[in-house]
């Protein structure tokens, strides 16, 4: 989801320059403006109407001619898991399809949709880890979980989730591995 600013709003303002350690995406999909929590439902409706990300990995919010470039807690989503098995994002658009399944060494998963990488929301972890399953069918068990963490047995999970097997992923990679910048700078 690449976006770009409004052509009229440049050419009428063409050097307004970017804004950076202002907007940032926490672990729960809440704005943050210089650390305070976004309250104000339409404010948060335009930012998440206006994010998207550049050509260079970077996520921003387009305010008419200005790039305001978004600090990520941790990745570009922040996914929530509906009881009726929906995924959606912090914004709301609908997931269509999971790719793959991660758990990093903290115990946060990580999935990798058609919107690109994102992070089940901590409140939602309960509801995902009931859906887990062993190779046997049984539910996953914490020893189960404790050794994808770990990076499993030969590399071949024993965990699977919706059909995916639930891999290792390593916090401090995910930026790199996913293709985005965690902390944009000029």
């Amino acid at each position: 989801m690449t976006t770009s600013p409004d052509p009229a709003a440049l050419a009428r303002w063409p050097d307004v320059p970017a804004c950076y350690d202002w907007l940032s995406l926490d672990r729960r999909g809440i704005w943050r403006l210089r650390g305070e929590a976004v309250v104000h439902a339409g404010l948060a409706g335009f930012l998440n109407a206006a994010y998207g990300r550049d050509e260079a990995g970077n996520w921003l919010v387009h305010n008419g001619p200005q790039r305001v470039y978004v600090a990520l807690e941790y990745a570009p989503w922040v996914l929530h898991l509906h009881p009726d098995g929906r995924l959606t994002t912090h914004t709301g658009a609908g997931v269509a399809a999971v790719a793959a399944a991660y758990l990093d060494e903290d115990g946060s998963v990580l999935l990798d949709t058609d919107l690109g990488a994102g992070l089940l929301d901590d409140r939602d972890l309960a509801a995902f880890l009931a859906q887990c399953r062993c190779t046997d069918g049984s539910v996953a068990d914490d020893e189960a979980l404790l050794a994808v963490m770990a990076g499993g047995s030969g590399g071949a999970s024993q965990v699977r989730w919706r059909d995916l097997p639930l891999q290792a992923v390593a916090r401090a990679a995910v930026p790199a591995r996913f293709g985005f910048r965690a902390r944009p700078a000029p």
